[in-house]
């Protein structure tokens, strides 16, 4: 059994994007104690629906004592994270 989930973001997250999104990381609110960890290599882009769903996802693990984690977040979107304040909220790799 893995001990987390792996997840790769690509494009644009924007308001469009979003809802096929988080139909598909569904599952990932509720971690079950597995940790999260989102590859955001080819991530261009990310609206505040797309912040609304890694939120979403991070409550959820928290909930349950996982952690999630953002790994290469290009500089446009750390600026989002920043500009946001939710740069505290996650771990970044």
């Amino acid at each position: 059994m893995e001990d987390k989930y792996v997840v790769t973001l690509e494009g644009e997250l924007d308001t469009s994007a979003a809802a096929e999104v988080e139909k598909k990381l569904q599952e990932l609110y509720n971690s079950n104690g597995k940790d999260v960890f989102i590859d955001c290599t080819h991530l261009d882009y990310i609206a505040s629906s797309g912040l609304r769903i890694l939120i979403s996802i991070l409550k959820g693990a928290k909930a349950s004592g996982s952690k999630v984690v953002l790994q290469n977040v290009n500089e446009d979107i750390m600026s989002v994270f920043k500009l946001t304040g939710f740069v505290n909220l996650f771990e970044f790799e």
